[in-house]
């Protein structure tokens, strides 16, 4: 097929310090069975090779670009302007962060897809995170959800459908309709965006890995799932767009297990993290939301939390050591940069994989 009967997908890598995966993430594009992309490089000030590297490619293939920061941008302001480097002349795009990279019929399944369905506007895919391979929900013969209906699975904890930015494809003109594209006092930003884009279109699936991401220990996504971040943004969804796919006693049934979930995980703490940093951001996470914390709760779930301790002692040590020797390899000041709140003071390289680590602990979950 002549690549200029297909439609043009854009495609854009915010980058910071990447030059030990940077190379595969660019050949990973160029290896595409899909031709008709073009692809920005957004260079956050970086100090390693990482610029070197990019101009390299840049000089060998027209269709790669270099946007280069005058200023050291933080994360999520980052991720808006590399958005904003996509082609007026799009009809998709897709964001590969620096350090993942996709399969070679990613763009092409993807786009099909879409393609298809004139009504989505959001397509994602199984996802390889590290051995793993993540997002499961539908049908293998469904290819096709309304956005609404995605959204309210979602919420019910049925389907986890949409990851980090790597995983998505977007219709580019929904992304030109949103400015910002990510709101950047939001850590979870991109579920918050999908969310946001599934109330005027519909969600396409392809049962086939396309994307793999690493994981990091030290990323904000992995430091705000330990500190319990995810609990109050998927409460903040919840309240933003749950009454819009939610019925009335759906909508209480997600309110109450998400409290019960927050106040476990609070219980747990309550034995290991004295911690007045991350007492101080819980609570302001319930005010902001609107909702009183209660101390005769967190009580309540402390003792239900220690019955389990005593009930199940091995895996209950095993899950404190665990806590104790992640705190070991993670730097303090990511973990004082989320719990302050200031969630765009990192480099831009981090994907936002927190609420699936959520989700993944809860008994049952499968992804």
């Amino acid at each position: 097929m002549d690549i200029t009967s297909q439609p043009l997908v854009s495609i854009v890598t915010p980058v910071y310090n990447e030059e030990q995966c940077l190379a595969e993430c660019i050949e990973s594009v160029l290896a595409q069975t899909y031709q008709n992309w073009d692809y920005a490089i957004v260079n956050n000030c970086s100090t390693d090779r990482s610029l070197e590297i990019a101009r390299h490619y840049a000089a060998k293939d027209p269709r790669i670009r270099i946007h280069d920061n005058k200023n050291f941008l933080e994360m999520l302001p980052n991720l808006n302007v590399a958005v904003r480097q996509i082609s007026s002349a799009s009809k998709y795009c897709k964001m590969v962060l620096g350090d993942d990279w996709i399969f070679p019929q990613c763009l092409e399944k993807m786009v099909a897809v879409a393609e298809a369905h004139p009504s989505v506007g959001v397509v994602s895919a199984l996802v390889q995170f590290g051995q793993q391979v993540r997002l499961t929900g539908l049908a293998s013969e469904k290819t096709l959800v309304t956005g609404r209906e995605a959204c309210r699975q979602f919420l019910l904890e049925k389907f986890f459908l949409f990851g980090s930015q790597t995983s998505v494809l977007y219709r580019a003109d929904l992304v030109r309709g949103r400015n910002p594209f990510y709101i950047e006092t939001e850590l979870f930003a991109d579920f918050e965006a999908c969310f946001a884009l599934l109330r005027t279109s519909d969600l396409g699936f392809v049962h086939d890995v396309l994307t793999f991401s690493r994981p990091r220990a030290g990323s904000i996504g992995s430091i705000s799932a330990d500190i319990g971040v995810p609990y109050g943004s998927l409460l903040s969804i919840l309240f933003t767009y749950g009454k819009e796919c939610l019925a009335a006693d759906e909508f209480k049934e997600c309110l109450d297990r998400r409290l019960y979930q927050y106040y476990n995980f609070l219980g747990r703490r309550l034995w290991v993290d004295r911690d007045s940093d991350f007492w101080s951001y819980h609570k302001k996470t319930f005010a902001s939301l609107g909702i009183g914390f209660s101390r005769a709760r967190l009580a309540k779930a402390a003792v239900a939390q220690l019955f389990g301790f005593l009930v199940h002692p091995k895996s209950s040590m095993a899950s404190i050591r665990r806590l104790f020797s992640l705190r070991k390899i993670r730097s303090r000041q990511m973990r004082k940069v989320v719990l302050e709140g200031r969630t765009s003071s990192t480099s831009g390289r981090d994907s936002i994989e927190g609420v699936g680590q959520l989700l993944r602990s809860m008994p049952g979950r499968q992804e």
